[in-house]
Formats: structure tokens, sequence, C-alpha cells
């Protein structure tokens, strides 16, 4: 029941303000010199253009063409009601109000003409459509759509790492006189002739009675 009256209520306000805006702008037309059944036109005229142009705006809100024509209707009608509230003298209206109401129906016309033909966008598509399957002609069930598989990525192989060879430790440079090289080369040649193989540096260490730098020193000249 409130809502009912509610929506009843809005009804009656909408109808009272058309009635007047209607008035006011078949007097302001009369007073301007259009007499008769032109001065009913008017009013019509007007809050065609309004509501013409309010229906474009809840299609596409962002239209400026919209926007433009709403707001010349809503001032055309805004402006009536003002000029007829003692604003104007309306029994000597001055020559603006005589030329924008003889020029008001081109200007309607045009107005009208642009909302109704002028494109509206349409919603873009998406990118993404399914794909279209074709109907076999015997009627069977149609097949789902084959996809080629996408190649899988190879691997290249890594190149081996190639193993760096490991330096040989350098040998310690330590000063060996030449006399001790003469005698251990003698110590050298005796054990290999009571043993048939070569001395190693232990036992030329041991002989000698050197520390192990200086024996490998030695034995890396006896070499």
């Amino acid at each position: 029941m409130a809502s009912k009256l509610r929506v009843d209520a809005v009804l009656v306000q909408a109808l009272i303000a058309g009635a007047l805006s209607f008035a006011h702008l078949h007097d302001l037309a009369a007073a301007a010199g259009q007499t008769g059944w032109k001065a009913w036109a008017y009013p019509v005229s007007v809050d065609l253009l309004l509501v013409a142009a309010w229906r474009r705006l809840r299609s596409d809100s962002s239209s400026r063409l919209a926007w433009c024509w709403f707001l010349v209707s809503l001032f055309a009608s805004l402006g009536a009601n003002v000029a007829t509230a003692g604003f104007l003298d309306l029994a000597d209206p001055p020559a603006w109000l005589r030329f924008g109401v003889a020029g008001w129906p081109a200007v309607a016309f045009l107005g009208g003409t642009l909302l109704a033909h002028s494109p509206t966008p349409t919603v873009e598509q998406d990118a993404e459509t399914p794909p279209v399957v074709e109907r076999e002609p015997s009627g069977n069930t149609p097949s789902p759509p084959q996809y080629a598989p996408a190649p899988e990525a190879v691997a290249e192989p890594e190149p081996a790492l190639r193993p760096v060879p490991a330096l040989a430790p350098a040998a310690p440079t330590v000063p060996v006189p030449a006399a001790l090289v003469d005698h251990a080369r003698k110590i050298a040649a005796d054990h290999h002739t009571r043993t048939g193989r070569p001395i190693d540096t232990d036992t030329l260490r041991a002989r000698l009675g050197v520390p192990t730098p200086m024996a490998d020193a030695i034995a890396a000249q006896l070499a």
C-alpha cells in the first residue's frame, strides 16, 4: 500500500509540473505572436525534445549530443517558466524573444533528427570467441573441434664442463751446494748398483742427513 501511494504521488507531481510548464510555454509563444494552434504546438515540441534527449541519456549516459539537447530543451522550458512570472512584459515582448520563439521549430527539428538518427555505441564482442562447430551433412553428432598440440620446447643440452687439470706443485727453491749434489749422485749410483732401483727421496734424505725440502731439491736435480 505504501509503495502504491508513493508511486501515485510521484505521478501527480509529474502531471502538475508538466501542466504548468505546458501552460507557460503556450503563454510565452502566444505573447511572441504565435496564435492559434501554433501556440499549443510549442510546448509539445519542447517536451518531446526533452523526452528524446532523456531517453538517449538512459541508453548512453556519456553522449555529449544527448546532454547538449537535454540542456537546450530544459533551458527553453525553464526560461518560459521564469519569463511568465513577471520578469518580461508579455504585452510588449522584446525582439530577441520573438526571434527565439520563431526560430525554435528549426532548432527542435534539428535536435530531434540528430537524436533519432545518430548511431548508438554497441557492446564490443569478446575477442576470444568459441570455435564454430560445423555440422556434418549426414546428421551425425558433430565431433568436437580438434586442436593441434603445441610443440614442446626441446631443452638444449648444456655444454660439458671440462675438468681443469691440477697444476703440479712447484718444487721449493732451496739452494743446494754443487758438492752436495755430486755426493748425492754417487750415493744414488751406489744404491742403484746394489738394489737395481733408483734411490727414492726418503732414502736419499736419510743417507745425506738433510731436511726434506733440500732432499726434494737434490732429487729434482738427479732426475
